[in-house]
């Protein structure tokens, strides 16, 4: 593996990870407030065109972190809606 590659997944992999910490916290608490409705879905049309972006270019560290980034956004919604 190239070390661009290698950049890739490491970038991937940590801001999709930094997302775990406030998906967890919102399960737990059920609390949603401080979330922005509007940031929230803006954040997923922006994962959801990287990941074409990813698909476009062929690039496997783009595609997987932001498929699954825009499942835990998502799920963020999801919660923000059933909690508001």
């Amino acid at each position: 593996m190239d070390t661009i590659a290698l950049a890739g997944y490491l970038a991937g992999t940590l801001t999709t990870i930094s997302f775990v910490p406030q998906v967890i916290r919102t399960w737990k608490l059920k609390e949603t407030k401080d979330f922005s409705l509007a940031m929230l879905l803006l954040f997923a049309a922006g994962m959801l065109l990287w990941t074409l972006y990813g698909i476009w270019i062929n690039s496997f560290p783009i595609i997987a972190a932001n498929i699954i980034t825009f499942g835990l956004i998502l799920f963020l919604l999801w919660m923000k809606i059933k909690y508001q």
